[in-house]
């Protein structure tokens, strides 16, 4: 049983490792942004609440995402593990997960930080070539990520796996799988 949660900063190749991993773990990817968007598009009543902030431009609210989270790591195929992507963003949805998962007597085994340094996230965020990818804005998404993710980074830290996430997809899968164990 393999339970992860995988951050980084944006650009950090999160989603990209997260599918890998999932593949090579034969896990479940549990990424927040798929979860909204399978809630919104079955119109559930989590996916209606939802939307009314997604289409205000506002964050959907802890409450929401932390339920939308509850309901999907009580499906069948996250009994024998999952991958996290994107959850928990803050210390208080870590402890809401640290609740689910104490509440089938379950704790997660790693917290895995992909570490990039900032100006090679920059360098990839740019050749994206989306409109909104400007430098100013890569670097304040930067910062917004450094000063939100740092607490949970404490909060984690009996846990946390920090891993270098510079290299090809593959390269990066190697050393996440070293430090679980599990090559």
């Amino acid at each position: 049983m393999t339970r992860v949660v995988l951050v980084g900063p944006p650009g950090a190749g999160k989603g990209t490792q997260a599918t890998a991993l999932s593949q090579r773990l034969n896990i479940p990817h549990i990424s927040t942004g798929d979860l909204f968007r399978t809630h919104v598009g079955e119109e559930t009543p989590l996916g209606r609440e939802a939307k009314r902030y997604l289409d205000s431009g506002e964050l959907v609210p802890d409450a929401v995402t932390n339920e939308m989270v509850r309901e999907r790591l009580g499906e069948p195929d996250a009994k024998s593990g999952f991958l996290l992507d994107g959850f928990p963003r803050n210390t208080k949805q870590a402890e809401v997960l640290g609740d689910i998962l104490s509440e089938n007597e379950e704790a997660l085994d790693a917290v895995i930080e992909l570490k990039v340094p900032e100006d090679m996230l920059v360098e990839r965020l740019l050749g994206r070539g989306r409109d909104d990818d400007t430098e100013e804005v890569i670097r304040r998404r930067q910062q917004v990520y450094r000063s939100e993710t740092a607490p949970l980074l404490e909060y984690y830290s009996n846990v946390l796996v920090t891993v270098d996430g510079v290299g090809d997809v593959d390269e990066v899968s190697s050393r996440v799988l070293d430090a679980l164990g599990k090559r």
